[in-house]
């Protein structure tokens, strides 16, 4: 899991600067060492993802031309803690847990404690045979193709679960909050489509990338983390770059975030000075509220990443949590 553990963050870094544009992607606001109480050392990011575009034209109707959504997460690998709001969307939230296994995806009851009387959804990720949506799709990341130079990794053939080593599991439990009337169900369901597209990509890329971390320490990486970020920010021009990074870990009251993030609930009222001015012109043609990232359309032909993942999302009519896992094939597990 050590090794995984680095290729996740510079894909993470290489995907979000691929996807930024002058006045769109992914801005790094902090990344800073964390320390928790109950889990120890850790890292905190917090980011701002600009998607206007990016979203379909019934939420495009109705939010700000230059909008955002923040990403804090709490990463206290194995285990690790996202959450997702939008200051335009009070009522609207993404609450994701990881859990890292070596393993192929069998534990069915990882997040049992956490999720014993609700029901769950289990969605399996297969990063090399799942579709992609098309606008992703590279052949150089096609993973039933791809063959790694320096671990001879790859090529992915059918079934690969089974016969490939090593091989880990990210486990994922998604949960999604968007308490409108009329909208919940589409909404919730429209962003567990977006994620599972998210999840997919990523560990697609980080499998076909491994040539370009797998000799990297966890020093080289955080470098690499800290360089692209900067490259970033300036790429989408709206801000300056504004990474503020530390060398001295932070104690968990130092944010003014949850005291410990895995185990706080989620607010989902957002603060005053966050809600919808009430004298804004509406449409009523479409809703007040909406935003989050287009589903691109499915149908490119599939891949898989650096390792196998098994998503599974929960959706509810208020839709409970959903769980995924991911299945990663890696060095280190």
């Amino acid at each position: 899991m050590r090794k995984y553990r680095i290729g996740q963050l510079y894909m993470i870094s290489k995907h979000s600067h691929e996807q930024s544009d002058r006045g769109e992607g992914v801005e790094v606001v902090q990344n800073e060492p964390y320390e928790d109480p109950e889990h120890g050392q850790g890292q905190f990011t917090e980011k701002r993802v600009y998607l206007n575009s990016k979203l379909p034209s019934w939420a495009r109707a109705v939010v700000p031309k230059i909008f955002y959504v923040t990403e804090k997460a709490w990463n206290y690998y194995p285990y690790t803690i996202t959450e997702y709001t939008c200051s335009f969307l009070p009522k609207f939230s993404i609450h994701i847990e990881t859990k890292y296994e070596d393993n192929k995806g069998c534990n069915d009851n990882i997040f049992d404690t956490e999720l014993k009387d609700q029901e769950r959804e289990v969605c399996f990720v297969d990063i090399a045979y799942d579709e992609i949506p098309e606008r992703y799709y590279k052949e150089s990341e096609d993973l039933r193709y791809f063959k790694s130079d320096k671990t001879s990794r790859g090529i992915l053939q059918e079934g690969w679960r089974d016969t490939q080593e090593p091989v880990m599991c990210s486990y994922k439990l998604v949960t999604v909050k968007f308490e409108v009337w009329g909208l919940q169900t589409r909404v919730e369901q429209f962003v567990h489509k977006v994620v599972r597209d998210v999840l997919l990509l990523g560990h697609r890329q980080a499998f076909a990338w491994v040539d370009e971390w797998i000799d990297m320490t966890m020093d080289e990486v955080r470098e690499f983390e800290r360089t692209i970020q900067e490259a970033t920010n300036q790429k989408i021009g709206i801000f300056p770059p504004s990474i503020s990074i530390s060398e001295t870990p932070l104690s968990s009251c130092s944010l003014t975030g949850p005291a410990s993030a895995p185990t706080t609930p989620m607010c989902s009222d957002a603060p005053e000075s966050l809600s919808v001015t009430k004298d804004r012109p509406r449409k009523k043609s479409a809703p007040e509220t909406l935003t989050l990232t287009n589903p691109a359309p499915s149908g490119a032909p599939q891949g898989s990443n650096l390792s196998p993942l098994a998503d599974s999302n929960h959706l509810e009519p208020s839709t409970p949590p959903s769980s995924s896992s991911d299945v990663a094939d890696t060095d280190e597990q």
